[in-house]
This record gives C-alpha cells, structure tokens and sequence, in this order.
C-alpha cells in the first residue's frame, strides 16, 4: 500500500517518538510531544492514569531506566492517517514495563505545527503479552 507524504511524515514522527522513548532522549521527545499534550493510560487492572507532557517524560525515563537493556522498539503500525494538519495513527506495541511483557495498543493524535507534526494526545491500553517480547 502506498502511502501519501503527509502519512509518511507521520510515521517517521512515531518512529522518531518510539526511538526517543526507549532511548530516554528528552530533547527528542520534548520536541515530539506538543506542549498541551495529554495522555490516558488504562493499565490490565483497568486503572485510569493522566499525564500532562512534562510528568509523562517523567514517568517514560523511570521506565526506561528500570527496563535498561531491554529492546522495546516492537511496532505494528494498525492505521496511518493524515488530512493536512491532523494526522491520527493506531499502533500495538510489545514492551517490557517493570519487568513483565506487555501489548499496548496505541491510539495516537498529531497535529501539524510550527513546520513539524506533534503528538497532542495518546490513549494507551495496556494488556498482558502471554506470548513474550519478540525475538
């Protein structure tokens, strides 16, 4: 399937943003992340957490640190949309989080702006990996 510039652009932004994220590069995801961005996290409990931009960086380099090591780049891109200056993509991704395997499916929210896309919003839902990290 071919894809259009702007959906292209879009998957480099979470490319970008999946590398900044396992590498801790906080200047990559403060450049990723818009400044109004929110996030809304369902853990396998059904626990609702909310972060705003700065306590979810927080909270990705904690988890980062406690998974040193561990390659938690996996992703299966489920949808790619973008329409100008809003782009939305849907995306599974298999990580190890406090040292247990996990999916998490991934509803993400871009805008285009100041000559760049942005994540505005995630929603995360986290479920159990019965099967393992992929080899």
């Amino acid at each position: 399937m071919t894809q259009s510039p702007q959906t292209e652009a879009v998957k480099a932004t979470i490319d970008a943003l999946i590398q900044a994220g396992t590498a801790s590069d906080l200047s990559g995801l403060d450049r990723i992340y818009h400044r109004d961005m929110r996030i809304l996290m369902i853990d396998t409990d059904g626990t609702l957490a909310e972060f705003d931009k700065p306590g979810f960086i927080d909270m990705l380099a904690e988890t980062v640190r406690e998974s040193a090591g561990v390659d938690n780049t996996w992703a299966k891109y489920n949808a790619i949309h973008a329409d100008g200056a809003h782009g939305h993509v849907l995306i599974t991704r298999k990580v190890q989080l406090g040292g247990e395997d996990k999916t998490l499916v991934l509803s993400i929210d871009l805008a285009q702006e100041d000559a760049r896309w942005q994540v505005t919003r995630e929603v995360i839902f986290v479920r159990p990996n019965p099967d393992g990290m992929p080899q």
